[in-house]
Formats: structure tokens, C-alpha cells, sequence
């Protein structure tokens, strides 16, 4: 490292604020614990660096860490240090300016990275004690309730509904493997000129749990349409060239071996946590630590997404 060095934050990273750090010969990216009061195991970039140490060494495309500080007094809280990795970011899930062609490469490169996690077994690659045993959606949705419940700022029905019918309705335990927990396509670097994935991106959310989770987690995008989180639902999806939910399914489970037992539930599940997490950076809005001006937006989504987790409860049996 030569200075000098100049600092740019990142739009997004509403959890964590990211940083851009340029020198005159290379380009890094930093991502901090926000200051402020947070709620308990949140914002836990230790565990970021820990799980992208440990992929970085299997090959596995995450960008390159270097450092990782637990000393608050350097920048005002603890950080890690990472190369910035060149390449396209796709915010917008109908991928407009490519071809139809490219747009299911795009999405077979998505497919085949997420199976590619979820066939790495934790314990060997150092990562045996990055989660807790038992059942991994008890926990999960243990944990949102409690976040919810800390950073509640208005009644909302549907949470209420979905806290009580949730943990009554689990699906039985799965394998444990490595779930990044936020496993979408904004989240990955493709390369500049072809469907090459750089980078996963954002693994505060990432454990040991079971991979149905993290798989079912990206088929949402299936089930719901663009105005709630830019959906694909309704969408032309044969003339997009982009696979249906069945086609991704089966490159997964030819992959893995792992298919989802109950979509609906899983949909219920994924989308109650979101509200959580929206929930969660409304309560840092009203207490004035949430990390951009992006997260009030965030926030107001708690209501169309715990009344769209709750139409699939029903349709699971709630």
C-alpha cells in the first residue's frame, strides 16, 4: 500500500456502511460495523471476514481480504479491508441491454455459484463452528422474531400472524452447510465481458444452516412481482430468455442433489425475514443510526412484505 488515499462511500450496504478506498496503484474496499447502539449479533463483519477467508482459499469468488480490525479506536468501530473487484453489478433482475441469451448465462451462472457453496462441507474447509446445531429455521425464525420484536415501531397484523404460525409449521432438518443468507443477484460481480461471477458480495447474514433456505431465497423472485423488490412475477420470462422457477430447480438439484419440499412455506419464511430486517432499519431510522437516506424506503416495505409472506402462509395451511 502507497498513499495517498481517497474515500468514497457506496450507495446500498444499508446494513453496513462500505467504503471505497483508492490509492494512485489499486483500488480496496472497506466495510464497518455502524457507530450507535445496534441490536445484538447484527452487523457482525468479524464473521464477514471469517467466511470470506476461509472461501478465498478454496477458490471459491469472494474478494481478496486482507485485514481484519477489532480495534474500535482506529475509525470509531471494527472493519476488514477487501480488494475491490472489478465488473457489472445487475440491479434491475430483467437484465435489460442483454440479449436474451445472456440474460439465462446471468442466471445459470447465479444457479451454479449458489450450488457450488452449498456443496463445500463446512468442517472442512474451517468453517465447522461457524453456526449452531439443530434445526436451522427454528432458529432463524427465533432470531427475527426477537429482531423484529426490538425494532418494532408500529403494530403490523401479518407478524403477528406469521410469529405464531411460523414455529408450528417447521419443515424437518436439513443438512448443515454454509448459507450466505442475502443470495441474490445484486449481491454478485460478474466479470466485464462475460458470465464469469468475480465476486459474491455480503455475507453478514451468512451461517451454517440448511441450504433450502438460501435456494428458496432466491426463487422468491419468481414469486413475486416488481413491486415489491423488483419481482419477476407476470413477467415474460421465455422472451427474456430468462429459465423459469422449475428449470432453475432442476440445474440446482442436478447439481446438489437438493430440491425444495414445500415452496410456499419457504416463501413465507424468506419474506417474514425481510420484513424483520426492513423492520430492523426502520427502528435504526427512528433512533437515528441507520447507515443512508435508502434505508426510509427500506423501511416502509414491512407492511407489503409480511402481507405477501402471509398469503403463502396461507397457502402453505395456515
Amino acid at each position: 500500500y502507497a498513499g495517498p488515499l481517497v474515500v468514497r462511500q457506496f450507495k446500498g450496504g444499508q446494513s453496513n456502511p462500505t467504503y471505497e478506498l483508492t490509492t494512485p496503484t489499486a483500488a480496496y474496499v472497506l466495510r464497518r460495523k455502524p457507530p450507535g447502539v445496534l441490536l445484538p449479533s447484527a452487523h457482525a463483519v468479524d464473521r464477514e471476514f471469517q467466511v470470506i477467508s476461509a472461501l478465498a482459499a478454496q477458490g471459491f469468488p469472494v474478494a481478496k481480504p486482507h485485514a481484519l480490525c477489532l480495534d474500535e479506536a482506529v475509525i470509531g468501530s471494527i472493519f476488514y479491508v477487501m480488494d475491490k473487484v472489478e465488473g457489472r453489478i445487475f440491479w434491475d433482475l430483467k437484465l435489460p441491454g442483454l440479449t436474451p441469451a445472456e440474460r439465462r448465462a446471468v442466471y445459470e451462472a447465479q444457479t451454479d455459484t449458489l450450488a457450488r457453496l452449498h456443496a463445500f462441507d463446512p468442517a472442512a474447509i474451517g468453517l465447522g463452528d461457524y453456526g449452531k446445531a439443530g434445526n436451522y429455521f427454528a432458529r432463524q425464525v427465533g432470531r427475527w422474531t426477537k429482531q423484529y420484536r426490538a425494532s418494532e415501531t408500529e403494530p403490523v397484523p401479518a407478524m403477528d400472524r406469521l410469529i405464531a404460525f411460523l414455529p408450528d409449521s417447521l419443515p424437518p432438518e436439513g443438512p448443515s452447510r454454509i448459507v450466505h443468507g442475502d443470495f441474490r443477484l445484486d449481491n454478485m460481480i460478474l466479470a466485464p465481458d462475460r458470465t464469469e461471477v468475480r465476486a459474491v458480495l455480503d455475507w453478514e447474514l451468512s451461517t451454517l444452516g440448511d441450504p433450502m433456505a438460501d435456494f428458496s431465497y432466491l426463487l422468491i423472485a419468481w414469486a413475486i412481482p416488481a413491486s415489491l423488490r423488483n419481482g419477476l412475477a407476470g413477467s415474460d420470462l421465455e422472451a427474456l430468455g430468462i429459465p423459469s422457477v422449475e428449470e432453475t430447480v432442476e440445474r440446482y438439484a442436478a447439481a446438489t442433489g437438493m430440491r425444495p419440499a414445500n415452496l410456499d412455506w419457504l416463501y413465507a419464511y424468506n419474506l417474514f425475514r425481510l420484513a424483520a430486517i426492513c423492520q430492523g432499519i426502520a427502528g435504526r431510522v427512528r433512533d437515528g443510526t441507520a447507515a443512508s437516506a435508502h434505508a426510509r424506503t427500506m423501511a416502509a416495505q414491512v407492511g407489503p412484505l409480511s402481507d405477501a409472506a402471509w398469503g403463502f402462509a396461507k397457502t402453505a395451511g395456515a
